[in-house]
């Protein structure tokens, strides 16, 4: 399968998106960090809070949405056990299975960091469309 030339502009649209996505991921970062969670936690009870599709969350269902093997899953749903933001559940349907569940302290901060968040994704939301645009221009 041949490839075509990728062109300067191409070049410079990736360098873009990768940069904004890059000043995205670290203004999150810095956001979770000062509301006392690291940028993991805050992306794991979003992940929680997040899920849909009728099932609960599990910590396997936790480990494939951060991309994380299942152990690193059941540490990290320990660390956010022992800091009061989750719970964990017998699955009443299976009760070889623990569900997860957000506590209110979780969803407060939760709340709140969601609402910086999407005021921040607006305000890149132009200028992220444009650099998407720029790949379907070409």
């Amino acid at each position: 399968m041949a490839r075509d030339k990728l062109s300067d502009a191409d070049y410079e649209a990736l360098s873009n998106l990768r940069y904004t996505l890059r000043r995205f991921m670290d203004f999150s970062t810095s956001a979770a960090q000062q509301e006392g969670l690291p940028a993991q936690q805050h992306q794991a009870l979003l992940a929680i809070r997040g899920h849909g599709g009728g099932e609960a969350m599990t910590v396997g269902k936790l480990a494939e949405r951060l991309m994380i093997a299942p152990h690193s899953s059941t540490e990290l749903v320990g660390r956010l056990v022992a800091a009061g933001y989750v719970i964990r559940q017998v699955d009443p349907a299976d009760r070889r299975r623990q569900t997860l569940a957000l506590t209110q302290k979780a969803d407060a901060v939760l709340e709140q960091l969601s609402a910086i968040h999407l005021t921040e994704i607006r305000e890149m939301a132009p200028r992220l469309i444009d650099i998407l645009r720029s790949f379907k221009d070409r």
